[in-house]
Formats: C-alpha cells, structure tokens, sequence
C-alpha cells in the first residue's frame, strides 16, 4: 500500500507494520509449537512423578540368586519385620497356606530341572508356598507364578509338596529370609528363616 506525504511523494506507509504484523505472526506461531511440545511432553513427565510418589513398600521385595553347580536359581520375595508380633501360630497361623513373604507370592525361577525333597521340578518359574506346623512344614511349588499372595492359590495347580524339615534357632532374625545354600557340587539347602523358626528342605540341581 503506498501514500502521499507532502514533500515526499509517494511512499510505501505500511511497509514497516507489515514487517512487525509478520514477525508477530511468527513468534505465535513458534510459541504455538513450542505449547505443543511441552503437552507432549507432560504425559511422560506425569507418569515419571507419579513414580516417584509411589510410596515403598513396607515389606521390602528381594530377589536372591544361587548356583547349584550348572543351574541358576533365583528366588523373589517380600520381607516382613517381626516388629514384636507373634509370627506363627500368630500371624501366621499353623496348619494354613502361606505366601511366605509379603504382597505377591514367592517365587523360584530355575533355568535347569531340580530336585526338591523327592518332588522334581523342570526348568521354568514357579510360585511357593508353605503350611507351617509346630513340628513339621510341608512346601508348595505352584505351577502359577504370578498371583497374589496365597489369595487366587488353586491347589489343582500344584506341582507338588515337599516336607521340610524344622527347628529352633537361639537367635531372632527379625526380617523373613528366604534363599538356597549351597552344598557340594550341585547339592544345596533351601531356607526360610524368621523369628527363631527354620524350615529346610533339600535341593538338588540336574
């Protein structure tokens, strides 16, 4: 667009607005791009502070592992604290199934076929449970490895049971432990320790 301006002839008055209305066209639209970036963003960002709210688990979970000579034998629980409870016959009441642990059941991952006691359990991952007892515990290996707590427990999904063996210890392990010692060879003990019960049963890799 031009104009007259006296003394000047004719000159092109809008030049300089068009410049400005332009370059304001273009900070919208990089502020526009830059909005939707950032609303693209926010998911990721909400999932990772909702994370970090989670609060922790008042039962830690762990996950120890043992070689039995060739095989590699992981177990996963939750750790429970004594915290001055009666644990069994309390707590965990005898004659009963238990998850043996805290929140999800326990559960054992082998990458070679075992033997347990007298029961043989193939490579794969399993979840265990147990029946204490005063004087005896009998171990389970379910054949459902992720389930919660004993629950959703199907008996008919049992691989099996297997006694184990119980005694006294003189001190108190105040935090539940589970784990597989290991012997000579390809020999080893699987434990659970808590207050001052240990229940054994052996375990014998192939």
């Amino acid at each position: 667009m031009t104009g007259f301006w006296p003394g000047c002839g004719r000159i092109k008055i809008m030049q300089i607005p068009r410049i400005l209305i332009l370059l304001a066209m273009m900070a919208g639209v990089f502020a526009f791009s830059a909005c939707s970036a950032e609303e693209a963003m926010d998911p990721v960002a909400e999932i990772a502070e909702e994370e970090a709210q989670e609060p922790e688990r008042i039962s830690p979970h762990e996950t120890v592992s043992t070689m039995l000579g060739e095989a590699s034998i992981s177990i996963t629980y939750g750790r429970p604290y004594k915290k001055e409870r009666v644990i069994y016959g309390g707590l965990v009441p005898f004659g009963e199934v238990w998850r043996t642990g805290a929140d999800e059941a326990t559960t054992l991952e082998t990458d070679r076929d075992l033997m347990v006691g007298e029961l043989h359990v193939p490579a794969g991952i399993y979840s265990l449970f147990t029946v204490p007892g005063e004087g005896e515990w009998m171990l389970i290996v379910n054949k459902v490895a992720e389930q919660w707590g004993a629950f959703s427990y199907d008996e008919t999904q049992d691989l099996g049971r297997v006694p184990m063996s119980v005694s006294t210890s003189e001190e108190m392990t105040e935090q539940l432990t589970i784990g597989i010692e290991a012997g000579e060879g390809s020999n080893g003990t699987l434990r659970v320790v808590w207050d001052q019960t240990v229940a054994t049963a052996a375990v014998l890799a192939h």
